[in-house]
């Protein structure tokens, strides 16, 4: 098995792992991971707007909204008019919320002891900052000039065909 070829793969099947063991544990909350994203970046963030929590989470709009709607008739999140922009409304935690944040991070902290177990301080420190790196590395890379194009072209051809 060629490792470097398989590093997509494996990155993507650590990640939904991770997730579901998150999941597996916010189902005692009654939260869905989504709601649980929502929360705690919004509690890091006190004051962003619906749509910058959406960029921030990678949660489509329109499902935040819903999420945000269900969470602000439970008194978890206030929406408040953004003295700058009487359009935007800003986001905040309320204080009946602040021990499910709590909580909500020490799920995270568990799943994150599960994950790394078997690792060395050393070790968890490198592993970090190696994926800062391939994170940086991915977010620096410019878009693809015409990708269905060139993706296209490496297809292969039917027997039979002709170049006409």
């Amino acid at each position: 098995m060629d490792l470097h070829r398989n590093l997509g793969f494996l990155l993507k099947d650590v990640s939904r792992l991770y997730t579901r063991r998150f999941e597996e544990r916010a189902q005692a909350l009654a939260l869905t991971l989504p709601q649980c994203k929502a929360l705690a970046y919004l509690a890091n963030n006190e004051g962003v707007s619906q749509k910058r929590l959406a960029e921030l989470t990678e949660i489509d709009p329109m499902s935040l909204v819903r999420i945000l709607d269900r969470m602000e008739a439970d008194g978890w999140v206030q929406r408040r008019s953004d003295p700058d922009d009487r359009r935007a409304r800003s986001l905040a935690v309320t204080e009946k919320a602040k021990p499910l944040v709590a909580h909500i991070w020490n799920l995270a902290v568990e799943t994150r002891g599960e994950a790394l177990a078997g690792l060395s301080p050393e070790q968890r420190t490198q592993l970090v900052e190696l994926l800062e790196l391939i994170h940086k590395n991915l977010l620096a890379l410019k878009p693809l000039a015409d990708d269905a194009a060139r993706t296209s072209s490496l297809a292969p051809r039917k027997s039979g065909s002709s170049d006409r």
